[in-house]
């Protein structure tokens, strides 16, 4: 159900779903922004190996890294596709759109968060090793493989950040225009909002 006109007025008194062309330009460099940086992440993680007298080492080697690299270019392909979509006029006016944008913005939140964590995890390990179980650090025979690494990993969590952002929006966008869902209680024919039982 759709909230009354007030509720949903920016404060110069445009409507989200006005399609007000700056709030629907900075929604799509907002959805943008993260294309760019995914594909860096990628790029620098898919081009990170080193061989030297000790080894050789890959992102490959790593599941937390081959993670990494395919949630940033899920994160990629799905920031697209949501740019080209929020930049078309009235493609946020149904409550299903609205609604889906909502949870892909919160699951792309997670999933490249994870990404994030489990990779500095990794690293972290890498740089300073754990004495508990004899496993000696990594990164002072492989230091650029680990430089290249933790710049990826950075990268990462800026799209996150711009991801943070993107799902207030899009949080803000459906619960100040649509009423919570009401359940109809059968004992008194009375509808209650479902989020307040």
């Amino acid at each position: 159900m759709e909230k009354s006109d007030d509720h949903h007025k920016t404060s110069n008194g445009v409507s989200w779903e006005d399609g007000s062309t700056g709030i629907r330009t900075a929604e799509t460099m907002l959805r943008l922004a993260p294309v760019g940086l995914c594909l860096a992440a990628l790029v620098i993680m898919l081009k990170d190996s080193q061989d030297n007298e000790f080894g050789s080492i890959s992102y490959s080697n790593l599941s937390a890294f081959r993670y990494l690299v395919h949630a940033n270019g899920i994160c990629a392909g799905y920031s697209l596709l949501s740019a080209a979509i929020s930049a078309m006029p009235d493609s946020s006016s149904t409550m299903p759109r609205v609604w889906t944008f909502f949870c892909l913005d919160q699951i792309l939140t997670y999933v490249v968060l994870a990404a994030g964590a489990v990779s500095t995890e990794v690293l972290y390990l890498a740089y300073k090793g754990d004495d508990a179980i004899t496993w000696s650090d990594a990164c002072s025979s492989f230091g650029s493989f680990c430089h290249r690494a933790t710049a990826s990993v950075i990268i990462t969590f800026v799209v996150v950040c711009f991801y943070v952002v993107l799902s207030l929006i899009s949080s803000y966008k459906l619960f100040t225009r649509f009423d919570p869902p009401a359940i109809a209680d059968s004992n008194k024919n009375v509808e209650v909002a479902a989020f307040g039982s």
